[in-house]
This record gives structure tokens, C-alpha cells and sequence, in this order.
């Protein structure tokens, strides 16, 4: 097969014959998880989404960090949320461990949100920094964001793994910097979408958009999509 025809595995480490759209169901708020390298920009996005979504949306978040409660301090202070909203997860260890192979001081985290603020409509999960193997475990949640951005190259999309080719949006953030870093968009996008067949793509700069609109309206589609499935 050649490198022009290259089409998504779909891989999950906890389950290996288990297709990624084929989610668990749960009572309770709905749980997209965000995912991707380290400096990539997940808390800038869940930061973004917050802004985007509070208004309309009652959401919480939790913060997966190794040894500190960084993500989430940055989060209280940008008064994104009201701080009781979030909640910080220290995994002690990589962090795909505690969003994929133990998820249990997650799904804690996620309990304690959902018994302080009955009703609860959405949880964002930001993972730890990791590799591009660093998948979440459908236990954990229903959909997953991985984010990549042009200052690691425009090469990461065609480099693989899981975070980009199963999860159910791929984001391509920092665009504004493409220029200063000799990243090729086109080729990046191009090689993205190739990677992912049909799974959706999108570019951003939260400079230019710090409220993420095409993110927060995909968002949106899936609390409708899955409101349908409950």
C-alpha cells in the first residue's frame, strides 16, 4: 500500500477490537477528553472552550498534571470558571496512565464535579502531555480532541499514532506561527486529513480566534448528537 492510501487504525489499547466510535454510554454530564504533546495548547484550548461554552453550557473541568496542579491553578486564575469547577488530577506517573489505564482518580474527579453541581452538562478532561500514542480510554470518556501544533513540524500529522489518527477531532493549533517555524499548512493539513480519512480536521490559531469557534460549535454537535443516544 502506498503512502498516498494510508487509512486510519482503529486502535484503542484498553480494548483492541473495539471501534472508536462505538462509545460507552453513561449517565451523568458528557465527557470529551483533550489530548496531545507537551506545548501543544490544551489548556489555552480548554481555556478557549470555557469562554466559548459557559454561558450557554454548565461544564466543569478536570486537569490531569504529574506532579503539580499547574493546568488547573492556570485555569482558576484566568477566571475562565468559577474555581469550585475545577478539579486537578496528579497522576505521579505519565499521564496517558491515569487517562487510559487507570482511570479511576478521573472518573473521582468527574464524580465529585457531578455531585457539586447537579445537572452537569459537560466535562472536559485535559490530559497531561504526552506522545502520540496517548489515547483515552472510552470508559473515561465519549469523545476525544488530540492536539498537535505547527511548531513541532508539519510532519507530526503523517507520523501517526493513535491521538492522531482515532481521535474523533484532530486540531491543528499555533497556525499563526507557521511562518516563523518553516511549517508547510498545506502539507500539514493535507497529510492530516490523509492520516484520518473522514475523521474531521481543524486548523486554529487562538491568537486570531482565542474563543476556538469552529471547536466549541463541534462541541456543541456532539452534546446534541449524544443528548439523542442517552
Amino acid at each position: 500500500m502506498s503512502a498516498d492510501h494510508v487509512h486510519p487504525v482503529n486502535f484503542d489499547p484498553t480494548d483492541p477490537g473495539h471501534d472508536p466510535h462505538d462509545h460507552d454510554h453513561h449517565h451523568g454530564a458528557v465527557r470529551i477528553g483533550i489530548g496531545g504533546p507537551v506545548g501543544s495548547g490544551k489548556t489555552a484550548l480548554t481555556a478557549a472552550l470555557c469562554r466559548a461554552l459557559g454561558d450557554s453550557v454548565n461544564l466543569a473541568v478536570v486537569t490531569n498534571d504529574i506532579y503539580t496542579t499547574e493546568d488547573a491553578d492556570f485555569l482558576r486564575k484566568s477566571g475562565v470558571l468559577d474555581v469550585d469547577r475545577i478539579e486537578a488530577v496528579q497522576t505521579g506517573a505519565c499521564p496517558h496512565t491515569a487517562i487510559r489505564d487507570d482511570i479511576t482518580a478521573n472518573l473521582d474527579a468527574v464524580e465529585r464535579l457531578e455531585h457539586r453541581f447537579p445537572g452537569l452538562e459537560l466535562v472536559i478532561i485535559e490530559s497531561g502531555g504526552d506522545n502520540l500514542t496517548a489515547v483515552f480510554s472510552r470508559g473515561l470518556v465519549e469523545r476525544q480532541i488530540f492536539v498537535v501544533d505547527v511548531a513541532g513540524g508539519d510532519k507530526v500529522p503523517r507520523k501517526g499514532g493513535p491521538g492522531v489518527t482515532t481521535a474523533d477531532l484532530l486540531v491543528i493549533n499555533k497556525t499563526d506561527l507557521a511562518p516563523m517555524v518553516g511549517a508547510d499548512l498545506v502539507v500539514m493539513t493535507a497529510d492530516a486529513h490523509r492520516m484520518r480519512g473522514e475523521l474531521p480536521v481543524i486548523s486554529q490559531s487562538l491568537v486570531e480566534t482565542p474563543d476556538a469557534p469552529a471547536v466549541a460549535e463541534w462541541v456543541r454537535a456532539q452534546l446534541r448528537t449524544l443528548a439523542t443516544v442517552r
